[in-house]
């Protein structure tokens, strides 16, 4: 079994994007520029949005963080999202879900400017992303592919098995997965809470991506041997041991299934720093206006 270090992987690519925006400032060019719209104080969110800041300064960025509370109206965060769709100076942004119940998140999202949509939920970037065209790769679905490229792990012709299918992470790494290419060129099988005879699937998987956001769904008894294994899940379950009160739990019960992996990916640790590095790379594609002229 080899632990996929995500971490260790995001540190890489922060490194990548910090020589290329050195390059860039020592060329005179424009520093590229990320903006986060942020509503409440949702801890996920928070803790979130403040790695993304703190991510930015990193590479060379610059941030602009915006804050509203859990009163704003519709109308005024769609103001929000104009003035920075026309603001020259930012290159991207993201307004950061999930968002009150009064607001339409479909509305936000269709408001934001496509060539600004680093977190590539746009009906443009997803439509580019199901044809293979130049786009912004939803962050999570990318930074799955990347570990699987840096890792070198065989996907042509794999089954692979999606489990969840929301339009953030399993609609669009099942797509990803099964585009010509590597890594692509997958045989997809997308489960869901309506699936019948899950284990039964899960068992002829040679790639399981687990994105169903239920702690510990997958048991060692839905696994076989050699598989690999991509835990996406985050969520906080409560426990008095940490300092938090809380502890990360992915949606794999990582005791019985690393031992049968050929690969596995930790929470945290995993999937979560690409899906940070992924928006910096948007970003970066954003500033250098290298998708969308």
């Amino acid at each position: 079994m080899k632990l996929i270090d995500g971490k260790a992987i995001a540190a890489q690519i922060k490194q990548e994007i910090a020589l290329e925006v050195s390059q860039i400032k020592a060329a005179g060019g424009k520093t590229p520029h990320l903006a986060a719209v942020l509503v409440g104080h949702d801890g996920g969110s928070e803790t979130y949005v403040a790695n993304k800041v703190r991510s930015c300064e990193e590479v060379g960025f610059k941030s602009t963080l915006i804050r509203y509370e859990e009163d704003v109206t519709e109308a005024e965060l769609l103001a929000c999202v104009n003035r920075l769709n026309n603001d020259a100076d930012i290159d991207g942004f993201i307004v950061q879900l999930p968002l009150p119940k009064h607001i339409s998140e479909d509305k936000i999202t269709e408001a934001i400017d496509y060539r600004k949509d680093v977190d590539g939920f746009h009906p443009v970037n997803v439509g580019r992303m199901s044809l293979g065209m130049p786009c912004f790769l939803s962050a999570t679905p990318a930074g799955i592919v990347e570990l699987l490229k840096r890792y070198k792990i065989e996907t042509q012709g794999k089954h692979c098995v999606v489990l969840g299918r929301s339009n953030i992470v399993g609609k669009p790494v099942s797509m990803l997965m099964m585009q010509k290419g590597y890594p692509g060129d997958c045989t997809v099988t997308v489960c869901h809470s309506r699936t019948k005879n899950i284990k039964e699937i899960c068992l002829q998987a040679d790639i399981i991506i687990a994105a169903l956001g239920v702690p510990e769904f997958l048991k060692g008894d839905m696994v076989k041997e050699g598989a690999v294994v991509i835990d996406v899940g985050t969520t906080r379950v409560p426990n008095s041991n940490t300092k938090s009160g809380f502890k990360l739990t992915g949606d794999v019960k990582f005791d019985e299934v690393a031992p049968k992996c050929a690969y596995i990916t930790p929470v945290p640790g995993g999937v979560g720093p690409m899906t940070i590095v992924s928006l910096l790379r948007n970003t970066l594609l954003a500033g250098k206006k290298a998708i969308y002229s």
